[in-house]
């Protein structure tokens, strides 16, 4: 059972790690790099990142599961954490495979995005999809953070 335990707050942990930290990669790209290279280097952090979403969500649900039937006897599959967990992964699979494969169709299509003008269709497009990008991932970040509430809280509930 402390196993259990461990690896759903070590793949919690590490999720929300990464989701916290990537804003940081992304605005020290974009100060230091040719605006086209950042680009590049943002994307290929978010899709590690969504690799590593995928990682963590899935050993966090398959050891929230052993730890309910081994605290419960029986799965309680609807658990609330569980639940949250469930919708961050299909969030990260919405930009990972919807909004992400987008973007880079618009950034093929145009030499240099940020050297467009703001009305430009594709630059309007572009930003559009870029705002829905951030929108996902601060939610997914705050769902994360209450799944850490939550889980704290029944750890705690179960001593």
């Amino acid at each position: 059972m402390r196993l259990a335990r461990f690896l759903m707050l070590l793949s919690l942990a590490a999720w929300l790690g990464a989701l916290i930290f990537f804003p940081v990669v992304a605005q020290t790209a974009f100060a230091t790099l040719p605006s086209h290279s950042a680009g590049l280097l943002v994307r290929g952090s978010l899709l590690r990142l969504h690799c590593m979403a995928f990682i963590c969500g899935t050993i966090f649900l398959v050891t929230s599961f052993i730890y309910n039937h081994l605290m419960f006897g029986r799965l309680r599959v609807f658990a609330a954490s569980d639940v949250l967990i469930a919708a961050m992964l299909v969030l990260t699979s919405v930009s990972q495979f919807r909004i992400i494969p987008k973007m880079d169709s618009l950034r093929l299509s145009a030499a240099d995005i940020s050297a467009m003008p703001a009305a430009a269709p594709i630059r309007a497009q572009f930003d559009s999809l870029h705002a829905w990008s951030t929108r996902i991932e601060g939610t997914i970040l705050v769902l994360g953070l209450t799944v850490l509430y939550l889980t704290s809280r029944r750890f705690s509930e179960s001593r």
